[in-house]
């Protein structure tokens, strides 16, 4: 080994850069077949072409304007790792592609496009029977249907037409005669590897800000990038909700909990109504018992009515509270929807997030009673029994009201 070698491994461990040596030169030159894919690093990217290492002694080369953005711009660097498919191979020299351009000369590529699934722009030129006409390849022509144009119903057709969209094949018949192409596997594909990157990050429980996609009667469907989910109408707000398109509006900004992550199943569930504070916090302090509050009739039921103090926050009123003496069969014969009563805590129980409530009498009848009471006084002064209890006075007279 003359000096200018020694110089070469003098800073380095001279048995590893032997062995690395020896590892080169038993690695051959890469052999690929029309359309196969692989994963290489950028080596070196120069004004027209990016040249992608494959191993061993291999290597490849892409044009640049593949990469290229609106503006101009290729948001690529070396060292970067990329997927790429092979197309031919001349004097040594492999070419790959990301996606076969619009630009293309003839079609000699289409059919391994179809049978490698490797992806290819194309130009929107004008909607026909069924979907649309694409220019794919220079100047051969293609159809997308409807159904494969997007990932929802194709509600307004003349939005797609003169954009510049990525598809694949997904018929090829007639020696490239006849191409059927799809944009929706593309949008697929790409939604499927946001899910796989955000299967390793996103764990029940978390907060995570999406966009209202759509709103249902039995709540909205948020997507929180690359993965949409339900958000449950009882999950929306701690108060009852009877339209969702008075809170929510689609393209809305909403942060979420997420409750269910069922990757198996392809199924995801949300909560809003977690974000915010719960109404039930300190409700003894908020609403202590024997307090007395309006309220609002929310519901009926055969067994009583039940009231919104505010949202989130319901008490049950017995039926046996209602009537004011009389007996009812049916909350409906004194109470209406959206009535506002007064009405008195009569027992919290946190735990089961449940209140008691109490019919609170008018002045009316409280004068009443205080007049009945006062009679018994003056007919019953010398007697040495009890006067019994002023709901035992009030039922009493409403018993002899309803006599009359």
């Amino acid at each position: 080994m003359d000096e200018e070698d020694r110089d070469q491994f003098s800073d380095t461990d001279p048995e590893e850069s032997f062995e690395d040596l020896l590892n080169q030169s038993l690695v051959g030159p890469v052999y690929l077949n029309t359309g196969e894919k692989v994963k290489a690093v950028i080596s070196n990217i120069t004004k027209e072409w990016v040249f992608i290492d494959l191993g061993g002694k291999s290597e490849g080369y892409i044009p640049i304007d593949e990469f290229r953005d609106d503006q101009g711009n290729a948001a690529i660097k070396e060292g970067e790792t990329i997927s790429a498919y092979f197309l031919s191979s001349k004097n040594n020299e492999m070419l790959f592609t990301t996606r076969l351009g619009r630009d293309s000369t003839g079609n000699e590529h289409l059919e391994e496009a179809f049978r490698n699934r490797i992806p290819l722009e194309g130009l929107v030129e004008k909607e026909i029977k069924g979907g649309f006409e694409v220019k794919i390849a220079g100047n051969v022509r293609a159809f997308c249907p409807y159904s494969q144009m997007g990932l929802r119903r194709v509600e307004n057709a003349g939005e797609y037409v003169g954009q510049q969209l990525t598809f694949k094949i997904i018929e090829y018949a007639e020696k490239g005669r006849k191409l059927v192409i799809s944009h929706r596997i593309i949008l697929q594909e790409e939604i499927q590897k946001q899910k796989d990157e955000l299967r390793l990050s996103l764990k029940e429980g978390m907060t995570v800000t999406g966009v209202i996609t759509s709103i249902r009667k039995f709540g909205a469907f948020v997507d929180i990038g690359g993965l949409e989910g339900l958000l449950p109408i009882s999950e929306i707000s701690w108060g009852r909700v009877e339209d969702v398109n008075t809170l929510l509006s689609v393209g809305q900004n909403v942060d979420v909990v997420i409750k269910k992550l069922d990757w198996g199943n392809d199924k995801f569930s949300f909560s809003l109504k977690e974000i915010l504070q719960d109404p039930w916090e300190g409700i003894e302090l908020k609403f202590p018992e024997g307090s007395v509050h309006s309220g609002r009739v929310a519901a009926l039921a055969a067994f009583g009515a039940f009231v919104t103090l505010e949202p989130g926050v319901d008490g049950l009123l017995h039926i046996s509270e209602l009537g004011k003496g009389k007996r009812i069969t049916n909350p409906r014969e004194v109470l209406d929807i959206n009535q506002t009563i007064e009405v008195k805590i009569g027992k919290i129980d946190k735990a089961q997030r449940r209140l008691s409530l109490n019919m609170v009498p008018t002045e009316d009848d409280m004068e009443e009673v205080s007049n009945y009471k006062q009679r018994l006084d003056e007919n019953h002064q010398n007697s040495s029994g009890s006067l019994g209890t002023l709901g035992d006075a009030f039922r009493k007279k409403m018993d002899n009201k309803k006599r009359k």
